[in-house]
């Protein structure tokens, strides 16, 4: 379908793939259907079908690698094995799906198989109505058209396709559809011996790969620091609740950055998450405005406040210093660790960041009995399963942010938020993730 859109339908094509060497399968395709590689350029990797049409084959083997593709305008993206790919290229190469040509169609197209590790776990987001059993409008037909914009940095679901004013900005709607696939719709493979080949693979790949299933539960890695059940099962106890800051315990603050990076707030009651508050790091670009953010929600409430004191959180310190004096906590992930072992008395830490992390994973761990209840975010699940760790002399030691952001695309805002928010404060007299025993201060 891919090549046979790029042929019929499209005057300039971008055909993508994770890997360079993974294009030669695609290539062949194309010289198939053409019968013949007249206008194919091997060294630039362009085909020129006609004098008003050709593809242009690429590959974004590392975070940074899309912007060789910034300002070529293209009519038709296709990202062939989508859930290989980060989130942010993908979104960096939609940026120039456009034409100059009246009546041309524009249109990106997501072609994959189900993704096998949190890296490709933004595919469920974005087609979250037809693909996450948690959303409201689960299962959606497939086929069917629904209407997205975007408003300061967040996708919003709309009625139609007609313009919509949001935050004062006009908006024009675009269209997204899922169509599910399996092997056996596929009139050249499915007599052949493929299917057997599929059927011999271990759950939950064969599932994925014979039925293009989705929901089919992927492989956690073997040094992965929260496995990916435990998060499942925390969600799967949430429902909505009324926001009310007097029964918030604790909140954590992640702020932005600047740039993709968002400004994210968690607010606990008691075991249960709120959703997440979310701002824009583009637009939310000083200490000021995220305290702003912040007293805002919880200028009534008695609870700590946890911040991450990197960056522009030290400025976001000394401002809530001022209003809510004595419950800002500030919490600087590289200093050493304030507790000498997990909760089994076996496992030391690093430093501050792999105690907050390890402490957040025996939290979620079914056999402590703690009734964690966290909102039904698939980009919170993806952030809370992206870490891997390694058992080092001075104890367990997280993968580093930056490490996570080359892998995921992204920075782990939310989940960073959601386990400062978890911490323990004498402030409340609450007892947390500190620790087995209770202690009310």
């Amino acid at each position: 379908m891919a090549c046979g859109l790029a042929i019929e339908e499209h005057r300039e094509t971008l055909f993508v793939r994770r890997e360079a060497t993974q294009l030669g399968g695609v290539i062949d395709e194309f010289a198939d259907i053409l019968n013949n590689k007249d206008g194919y350029n091997g060294q630039d990797k362009v085909w020129r079908i006609s004098d008003s049409q050709k593809v242009v084959f690429g590959s974004t083997p590392h975070l940074g690698d899309e912007v060789k593709y910034q300002g070529r305008a293209r009519d038709l993206l296709i990202v062939d094995e989508a859930a290989n790919m980060l989130e942010s290229q993908v979104h960096f190469l939609k940026g120039w799906v456009r034409s100059t040509k009246k009546r041309q169609r524009c249109r990106t197209l997501l072609c994959s198989n189900p993704p096998t590790s949190s890296e490709g776990q933004w595919l469920v987001e974005w087609f979250a109505p037809w693909l996450d059993t948690n959303h409201e409008l689960y299962p959606h037909p497939p086929g069917e058209l629904l209407w997205y914009v975007t408003s300061q940095g967040r996708e919003i679901l709309v009625d139609g396709p007609k313009r919509v004013t949001i935050a004062g900005e006009r908006l024009l709607p675009q269209s997204r559809t899922f169509i599910p696939a399996k092997v056996q719709d596929n009139a050249y493979l499915r007599d052949t011996a493929y299917i057997a080949t599929l059927q011999a693979l271990p759950e939950p790949l064969r599932s994925q790969m014979l039925y293009g299933d989705f929901t089919a539960g992927r492989e956690d890695g073997e040094w992965q620091v929260i496995p990916s059940a435990w998060v499942d099962e925390a969600m799967a106890r949430w429902e909505p609740r009324l926001f009310n800051p007097t029964k918030i315990v604790s909140a954590g603050v992640d702020p932005s950055r600047g740039g993709a990076d968002s400004t994210v707030m968690a607010c606990r009651e008691d075991w249960y998450y709120h959703e997440l508050q979310e701002w824009d790091g583009r637009t939310i670009t000083d200490g000021q405005t995220v305290a702003g953010k912040v007293i805002d929600l919880l200028a009534i409430s008695h609870c700590p406040v946890h911040v991450d004191v990197i960056g522009i959180g030290a400025s976001v310190v000394d401002i809530l210093k001022m209003y809510i004096s004595g419950r800002v906590i500030p919490v600087n992930a590289a200093e050493g660790a304030k507790q000498d072992t997990d909760w089994s008395g076996t496992l030391s830490f690093a430093n501050k960041r792999a105690q907050l992390w390890w402490q957040f994973r025996d939290l979620l761990n079914p056999a402590n009995g703690h009734p964690i209840t966290l909102p039904r975010d698939q980009q919170l699940k993806a952030e809370l399963c992206a870490p891997t760790y390694q058992l080092k002399a001075t104890g367990i030691l997280i993968e580093s942010k930056e490490q996570i952001k080359k892998r995921l695309g992204r920075s782990t805002d939310k989940a960073d938020a959601v386990i400062m928010a978890a911490e323990r404060s004498a402030i409340m007299g609450l007892s947390g993730i500190s620790g087995r025993t209770v202690v009310n201060v």
